[in-house]
């Protein structure tokens, strides 16, 4: 019984972001030409909604439901019609992007941090969120502060807001392929639904191909999370803070949905997936991506990210800039561009 509760009170919240999802379908569908997909028309209804009204207590909890577990679900079926092929192509592409702007957010963010006098841990939360949307997750192994998490994430996802928009267009300037622009947005913005935002909005291949990139790079928070407590731990014994039986699970820290995404790659891939089952579960995966980004949009109020000051907003821009830069080099580099 408690669990029936449970799933019935994230229906209001489900169907409103299913609701903005298919007015975001329509109106892509008016325009003449592909400049903006649904995923990010999506994303603004929900945000100028949100300036209107705040969501209520009775939709809250389908929208955060919708945000976080129908967005999993989306990437779980897109792996329908993907073959491992694209994945070790995206593998091998990737890694060597990843290093340059994993290196760049931290070894920058330290820096940066220095100069504008941010604490060591507010500093790496908001590189975290910047290189590999990691800060909510390092957040517990170096006791962070609630309003320093709050200032990480605000400033991330500021800045994705601006990329989302910019990144298309930059992506049809510079001429780049749908897999030179995938491996772009999936290296270089921050959240897993700015990626896919981005990702679509330039084209169906360069989502796809942005959306695995991103999944890769998510694996990178379990070592991150680990050299973070040690540090944590080194810290703390250096300002003599008893740190007796602290731990890390690493099995918390697993992305575990990306399981289930390899599985129907696998299963894809051997040809236990029939063509026309591939095809539907693409095109419900794309509506669903567009409802999260939905709801996602109904849960941002700007005015909650005013509060976070300054110079948390720039080091956040400085990062995010310097990662955009070096993701596009690294990338001319290898010839792609």
């Amino acid at each position: 019984m408690q669990r029936m509760k449970k799933y019935a009170s994230v229906v209001p919240g489900l169907l409103i972001a299913v609701a903005v999802a298919a007015a975001a379908r329509f109106l892509e569908g008016l325009l003449p030409i592909h400049l903006i997909g649904a995923s990010v028309i999506a994303l603004f209804i929900g945000m100028g909604i949100n300036a209107l009204r705040k969501p209520s207590a009775l939709v809250a909890g389908g929208l955060k439901f919708t945000s976080k577990r129908v967005l999993k679900l989306a990437i779980i079926l897109l792996g329908a019609s993907l073959s491992m092929r694209d994945i070790l192509t995206v593998g091998r592409l990737s890694l060597m992007v990843m290093c340059f702007t994993l290196l760049t957010c931290f070894g920058g963010g330290y820096l940066v941090g220095r100069s504008l006098g941010l604490n060591w841990k507010l500093s790496n939360l908001i590189s975290a969120g910047t290189g590999i949307c990691g800060g909510s997750a390092i957040a517990p192994v170096i006791d962070a502060q609630e309003r320093d998490i709050a200032y990480a994430m605000s400033a991330a996802f500021l800045f994705d807001m601006v990329m989302i928009l910019m990144f298309p267009f930059l992506g049809h300037w510079l001429g780049m392929s749908d897999m030179a622009y995938g491996l772009w947005a999936g290296t270089a913005v921050n959240d897993t639904s700015s990626v896919v935002a981005a990702g679509y909005a330039f084209s169906e291949a360069a989502g796809d191909f942005a959306t695995m990139v991103k999944l890769i790079r998510t694996l990178s928070i379990i070592p991150t999370v680990l050299i973070f407590s040690v540090i944590n731990v080194r810290e703390k014994c250096r300002l003599n803070v008893a740190v007796e039986g602290e731990r890390v699970n690493v099995l918390t820290l697993f992305p575990w949905f990306i399981l289930g995404f390899l599985g129907l790659v696998l299963f894809n891939s051997v040809g236990l997936i029939p063509a026309a089952v591939s095809a539907f579960l693409k095109d419900l995966s794309k509506f669903l991506m567009v409802a999260a980004l939905a709801a996602i949009g109904l849960n941002t109020d700007f005015r909650e990210m005013q509060k976070a000051g300054l110079r948390p907003m720039l080091h956040g821009f400085i990062i995010s800039a310097l990662v955009v830069v070096v993701a596009l080099l690294v990338e001319m580099a290898m010839g792609l561009v």
